[in-house]
Parts: structure tokens; sequence; C-alpha cells
């Protein structure tokens, strides 16, 4: 650095096509969080709140807490396999499985999660009688129908940037259609999609919440329920947004990392 003003200006102007020095970032980052700490921890303290209650339910919010992890992980795992495959569908030679297809997707992309959980839930478990015993196993799977449709998309604007000369140099040499896909379409196409699919992951989690609404007692059902009994609804759902924090931030970091480790130069 030169001068104080490598501290405080960005190189380069505002385009940003020039990364700051390390001591800048480091410096700017910490003074960013120490302001939003003291806006959060002024703001706390005008307001005399009483932690009692909530420390008395943390049980329950933990429980709840651990259920939004695992209903996370399995709707990732489900939504990602099954996002990938409609991509490929939507790549079909066979058309009305192509059409069909991308008319799922975008009608699943037009509907709010809201609106799809009651449609799906109450609609499907009273025309089959579905149990209540099945209820996490079904947000389970209305949430990877959901999230399936916007990974899909994902998933096809990796696929679709690979270089058509590249496919037709792999036909050139013999490929077969799988064997393109499986030795050059795919590796290129994951480490473009990478960085967007972990983003996809922070929105996932967010949405598991709105599964409260067909009483699965995940973590904001928890809150909800602690609020209900000990009436302290600020302070509850101040830890409820903490907990998120806890699991969206380093998601959320790890892919500002990962857009910049998979970059490409234009």
């Amino acid at each position: 650095m030169e001068s104080w003003r490598d501290l405080v200006l960005a190189p380069g102007g505002a385009r940003g096509e020039v990364s700051p020095p390390p001591v800048a970032r480091v410096l700017n980052s910490l003074f960013a969080l120490l302001v939003l700490i003291g806006i959060v921890w002024i703001s706390l303290m005008s307001l005399h709140l009483d932690w009692a209650g909530v420390w008395s339910y943390r049980v329950m919010l933990f429980d709840g807490w651990v259920t939004t992890v695992g209903i996370t992980a399995a709707a990732l795992v489900l939504s990602t396999a099954t996002g990938f495959v409609l991509a490929l569908f939507q790549r079909s030679f066979f058309l009305p499985l192509r059409y069909f297809t991308r008319f799922l997707i975008e009608t699943l992309r037009c509907i709010p999660l809201l609106a799809l959980i009651y449609l799906l839930w109450y609609g499907f478990e009273g025309a089959f009688a579905i149990g209540n015993e099945w209820r996490l196993v079904s947000g389970i799977l209305i949430l990877t129908l959901f999230e399936s449709a916007y990974i899909s998309e994902i998933f096809r604007s990796g696929i679709e940037s690979v270089g058509k000369t590249q496919i037709e140099s792999a036909r050139a040499i013999g490929f077969t259609r799988t064997q393109t896909y499986r030795y050059v379409i795919i590796p290129q196409a994951f480490r473009q999609v990478l960085p967007p699919l972990v983003g996809q992951l922070v929105s996932l989690i967010k949405d598991s919440s709105l599964l409260s609404v067909i009483a699965i007692t995940e973590f904001t059902q928890s809150a909800q329920q602690a609020s209900s009994i000990n009436y302290d609804n600020l302070e509850t759902y101040f830890a409820l947004a903490v907990g998120y924090l806890v699991l969206t931030i380093p998601i959320s970091l790890w892919s500002r990392w990962l857009e910049q480790r998979f970059k490409y130069e234009t």
C-alpha cells in the first residue's frame, strides 16, 4: 500500500475490476462487522429484552434447528439429483419429454413455495389420505420438487455454456453422446454451476422455514411454539434469525469464494 487512500478507495474505481489489497479487505470487513454489531447491540440494549424465556426453551429451539439441518440436507441431495435429471430431459431428443419438462419447470418456478405447500399437502393429503406420520417426508419432497426446478435451470445453463466447438471435436474423435457428456460437457459444466448451486443451498435453507405452515416442527415452528408460551416474541425471533445466520453465512461466504475460484476470464 502506498498511502491511507489504499485502505478506503477501491483500485480501478467503482468498476471493481481490481481487487483491493488484503489488508484493506480485512480492515474494511472488520469495520463493517463492528458497525453492524454496534447497531444491533444498541438497539437491543434500548429495548431492555429478557432472555430468560428463550433460554428456558433452548432444547426445543435446538431440536428444531437440528431438524432444519436434516430437512435441508435431504432436500439438497434429492433436489440436486432431480434437477440434474430434469436438465438432461430438457435436452432430450424425445420432444414430448423435452417440452413437458420445460412446462413443468416454468410452472414450478412461477408458483410461490407457500402456495405449492398448501396445494400439495392439503390437496393430496385429503385426496390420497396421507397420514400425519408422513408429514415430514411430504415436506421434504415438496421442498425438493420446488428447488429442483431452479437447480435444473442452473445445470441447464452450465451445460449450454460449453462451446459447440468442443462438442463437435468430441464427435469428430468418435465419442458417443454419453461419452461426450461424461468426458467433455459435465466436467466443464460442473465448474460453472458449482458457485450458483452452493448459493441455491442458502435459499433452500431459508425456504425450509415455510414448512412450518404444515406443522413440521423445524426451527421456525419451534420458535413459534416457544413464542406462544413465553410471549417473548422479539427475543425468540431474534434467536431464530441468529440460528439461520449460523447456517447461511458460512455457506454464503463459501459461495463467494467458489465464484472467485472458478471465475473465467473473458
